[in-house]
């Protein structure tokens, strides 16, 4: 029997996939709320949510484009607390970052934040945002000494 999976199943398959299963397992995976029977209009109604899905993976993408020139053009300053040696008292974390961003009129989510190293001397640094899954910007930021 051919199915559509409403849901992705471990070894079987992925959500929207269209698939050959036995009838036994079809029925199994219809009663669970997994699947569906692929009939012409289950079929038409998979390809427009696959369309809008796309058209709506295109405009957000778009809009990542905007930020991250947004983004990449700004240059943040954060003063930091220092002992001896020009050396900083711990690391700036991703939340300081986020609430850096938000003065600047800026929300993101500090989980997008990809910090190779800790930023945890005093200078430039460049910090990687990914805004999308294929759209990442790169944020200046300088530690300066707090007076």
């Amino acid at each position: 029997m051919k199915i559509i999976f409403l849901k992705d199943v471990k070894k079987q398959g992925k959500k929207g996939e269209v698939k050959e299963v036995a009838n036994g397992y079809a029925n199994f995976l219809i009663k669970s709320g997994s699947a569906v029977v692929a009939t012409e209009g289950s079929l038409t109604r998979l390809h427009k949510e696959v369309e809008e899905k796309a058209l709506k993976d295109a405009l957000e993408k778009q809009q990542c484009q905007k930020l991250k020139e947004q983004l990449e053009k700004l240059k943040i300053k954060m003063a930091v607390k220092t002992g001896a040696a020009d050396r900083v008292f711990g690391s700036v974390s991703t939340k300081q970052i986020v609430n850096e961003l938000k003065k600047n009129d800026i929300l993101i989510d500090k989980k997008k934040i990809k910090l190779d190293n800790e930023l945890t001397s005093l200078g430039f640094h460049n910090v990687c945002i990914e805004l999308h899954k294929e759209v990442e910007a790169i944020v200046r930021i300088e530690l300066v000494k707090e007076k």
